[in-house]
């Protein structure tokens, strides 16, 4: 059995924050709920609550939910329509497939006085000879009536046979307790026989609220036995390496992926289709020299690589229009290569034959190389280079006095010059 608790619709209320003094709106369907209760305590300010689908048999504890307007108990076993006469605002109220086989009890909805819309769809009452003309006069404040809208004419018809009707709806609400009664009465004394019959669950049965609680909890137990033969198997765990320490590819997020060699040849790509509105945080790469490894929502991405690459020069990018993650990584071999020095260009002057004497005037279109080796540039020789020549010294003169003059007279009286 399922109550409804503080924790359940503190749940159910993430849309207002998790209050309840001030919530207007709540849903509480299939949650198997067999007991309304604590609602019209806690959440005053109800003006919408939905209680389908569950297995609750009588209305009760929603009298001080003075603002309610609409109440939908469709899919319940609610046999009586009771306790709503305290609900003054209720506009709409929705009974469809439950089990109200006395139709007399609408009566008590005649102090909801701004009650416009009622569904009674799918319960036995609707059987009942005369039953739209007897709701209709019942309850003058009704402007629809199962979806169907009730015209004025329609309401005179009513109101002229009532005084006919209502006996004869009497009449049938006797008949269907005295149904009701023995329907009881036999679910108890076959109770015992449909517990040791295994292919009860075969036959056909009447459609009660004794055998909907049955089939429910008969179709819940077979739900937890699945979870548990479900949770006995344990899931295999995956592996992504040999027993040779061999790298697996794996792709668990399923997504797309390319991966390519730039046209260079320097660098292998990896381009990974992330979705687009997926927050980075939740992306790890880790390069290693032989695979790739990226790790989406804590679910594996691995990709054995046909070369070797260079880890501390890779570089991971992501799009800020299609979220995409592009990997780029550069090749160990064209990273070493492009250290070494360069080759010398070799002199490729190709003879010619001498032409005329107009031609021969003209200064040569050919590139002339030294072919002294100390002018070629070592790369490898440059830092040594320059420390040589950082220690080289320029060479100045030593500063030389000036001589006086033959007429020069050295007078104390005159100030030096500065």
């Amino acid at each position: 059995m399922v109550f409804i608790t503080e924790s359940l619709i503190r749940k159910r209320a993430e849309h207002n924050e998790g209050q309840l003094s001030t919530l207007e709106e709540v849903s509480l369907h299939q949650q198997d709920i067999e007991k309304i209760e604590h609602l019209d305590k806690w959440c005053r300010e109800l003006r919408i609550l939905y209680l389908q689908s569950n297995l609750i048999s009588k209305i009760e504890n929603v009298g001080r939910l003075k603002k309610l307007e609409y109440l939908n108990l469709a899919l319940n076993n609610i046999e009586y329509i009771e306790n709503l006469s305290g609900c003054e605002s209720l506009n709409k109220l929705d009974l469809t497939l439950n089990f109200i086989g006395i139709l007399s009890t609408v009566e008590n909805l005649r102090d909801n006085i701004h009650l416009a819309d009622l569904y009674l769809t799918g319960n036995p009452c609707v059987d009942h000879e005369g039953y739209r003309d007897y709701v209709i006069a019942t309850l003058p404040q009704l402007q629809k009536l199962d979806g169907n809208e009730i015209t004025k004419t329609e309401r005179i018809l009513a109101l002229q046979k009532y005084d006919k009707i209502s006996k004869r709806i009497e009449e049938l609400d006797q008949q269907y307790a005295d149904k009701r009664k023995n329907q009881v009465n036999e679910y108890a004394r076959t109770k015992n026989e449909r517990d040791a019959d295994e292919n009860y669950w075969e036959k056909r049965s009447e459609y009660t609220p004794e055998s909907r609680i049955e089939t429910h909890e008969s179709m819940k137990k077979k739900r937890e036995r699945e979870s548990k033969e479900t949770k006995a198997e344990p899931k295999p765990i995956r592996q992504y390496f040999g027993d040779d320490g061999r790298p697996f590819n794996c792709n668990e997020p399923k997504v797309d992926f390319k991966m390519y060699e730039s046209d260079d040849d320097r660098y292998i790509i990896l381009d990974i289709s992330v979705f687009r509105h997926m927050d980075t945080s939740l992306i790890d790469v880790d390069v290693q020299p032989t695979y790739v490894r990226v790790s989406i929502k804590e679910k594996i991405l691995q990709l054995v690589l046909s070369e070797e690459v260079n880890t501390t020069r890779s570089a991971a990018e992501r799009s800020k229009t299609t979220g995409h993650l592009v990997i780029k990584m550069p090749k160990i071999k064209q990273s070493n290569a492009s250290i070494e020095t360069k080759p010398q260009i070799e002199n490729k002057i190709q003879n010619k034959k001498p032409s005329t004497s107009s031609s021969s005037t003209k200064s040569s279109t050919y590139l002339e190389l030294d072919k002294d080796p100390s002018s070629t540039v070592d790369y490898t020789q440059i830092v040594n280079q320059n420390k040589k020549k950082s220690q080289l010294k320029p060479k100045t003169n030593p500063p030389k006095e000036r001589e006086n003059s033959s007429d020069f007279i050295d007078d104390s009286d005159v100030p030096p010059l500065i």
